[in-house]
Parts: structure tokens; sequence; C-alpha cells
């Protein structure tokens, strides 16, 4: 079993929300996407997808572009990110899953053969540019999330697991310095984290990192060419 990664996919959503206008770049991206999926990811692999999936606004447009992944092959692991408007009730989303490939992530985990997958949204981290003392409310709960989803990993890690941890906003300042994701992260003995969140370019964020013995992955979906990126 061999792990990829992409985020921030920004499909339709039945709006109209022509992905060009941010570079020429973006032209068919879909299309380039599952192009390179086909051609690497087989059946009993796993894909993870760092938030920013849909520009819907409500579960059924969201629906639209989930089931138009629906023909990939893989298990197909989701995560929510700030523009994932249409997640809202985590049980009727799994209710509404395409099929049994499809997992969505909230506060919790989920286990496969040798390996568990935990996630959340996150947020800006302080020593951001962007950070502010309105986002420390949003930033601690944020974390009280992992929290909770590393108490649920506790239940199902066995010995040997490898754990993987997806969070949309990097988890991190631009210099790497140590946040509450970072450390819950380190605590809890995760192998690997992806995020997304971050486009054209990456600045002073790196595509791969090691920090504290867990590899990170910046996995937007234009940073890697609209190609998968495996992690594992």
């Amino acid at each position: 079993m061999k792990v990829f990664a992409v985020s921030d996919l920004h499909l339709p959503g039945n709006q109209h929300k022509p992905m060009d206008i941010f570079g020429d770049n973006w032209a068919g991206h879909l299309e380039k996407i599952k192009e390179d999926w086909r051609g690497k990811v087989c059946e009993e692999d796993v894909v993870l997808i760092a938030g920013d999936i849909s520009w819907a606004m409500t579960l059924p447009d969201a629906l639209s572009d989930l089931n138009g992944l629906k023909e990939l092959p893989g298990k197909k692991v989701f995560i929510r990110g700030n523009h994932d408007y249409w997640w809202s009730g985590i049980t009727a989303l799994r209710r509404s899953a395409p099929d049994e490939t499809f997992f969505f992530l909230q506060n919790d985990s989920v286990r496969f053969d040798g390996l568990i997958v935990c996630g959340s949204r996150g947020w800006v981290c302080p020593g951001s540019p962007e950070y502010a003392q309105s986002d420390e409310k949003i930033y601690l709960r944020e974390a009280e999330r992992f929290r909770l989803a590393f108490q649920d990993v506790a239940k199902k890690r066995q010995e040997g697991d490898r754990l993987l941890c997806m969070i949309h906003y990097p988890p991190f300042n631009a210099k790497r310095e140590d946040s509450l994701f970072t450390r819950l992260f380190r605590e809890n003995a995760a192998d690997i984290a992806v995020y997304g969140h971050l486009h054209r370019t990456a600045g002073a964020y790196p595509m791969q990192c090691e920090k504290d013995g867990v590899r990170y992955f910046l996995t937007s979906c234009d940073l890697l060419g609209f190609r998968l990126v495996q992690v594992l």
C-alpha cells in the first residue's frame, strides 16, 4: 500500500469559478490531476486530500464534484479547508459519501492496514504576518480539535502503525517555529504531516522538510504541477 497526497483542488461545485483566472497553468487542472492519479494509484493505495476540495456552498453541489472523483482508484481521505463552506454536519456528509472508498475526517481518525490517518483544518499560526489577536481563539480551538483526533488515534493505534496527520493550513509559520500543532504531532509520534492552503508560490515554505522527526509535505495541487506526491 502506497500513500499519495494532493490538496486544494478547488472544484467548481456548480459555481462559476474558472480557476485559470489565477494563471494559465490552472486550465484543465482537474483532468491533469486525474491523469496523474490514474497513472500512479492502485486500488489498495490511499490518497490524502487536505482541504479546499470544492467551491460549493451546499452539500448537494459538492457531491457533484465528489462523484467526479468516484471513478479514481484508491481510498480517498478528506479534511475540511477554509473554503469548504458546504462541509457542515459530518454525519450527513458520511451518509452521502459516493461509495466506501471515501473517508471524511473531523476530530477523529481512520485506520487502514498498518496505517492511521487523522486530521483537522488547523489555523494560521503565531509568528505569521497575518496572525492577529483575533486569531488566537480559533487557533486554540483548532489545536483542541487535534487533541480530540489524537485521542481517537490512541484507541485505534496498533504496534507498528505509521501515523499520518492532515492539516489544511501550514502547521508552522514561515520560520518553521514550534506551534501547538507541531507539538501535538511530535508528542503523538506522528511520522508524516501533509498540508496545503498556499498557492502560486510557497515562499519560505519548502515543499518537503523535516522537523522533530516528522516529515512535512506541502501538497497544494498547483505547487505540485497538478500531480500527486507520494508521501509513504
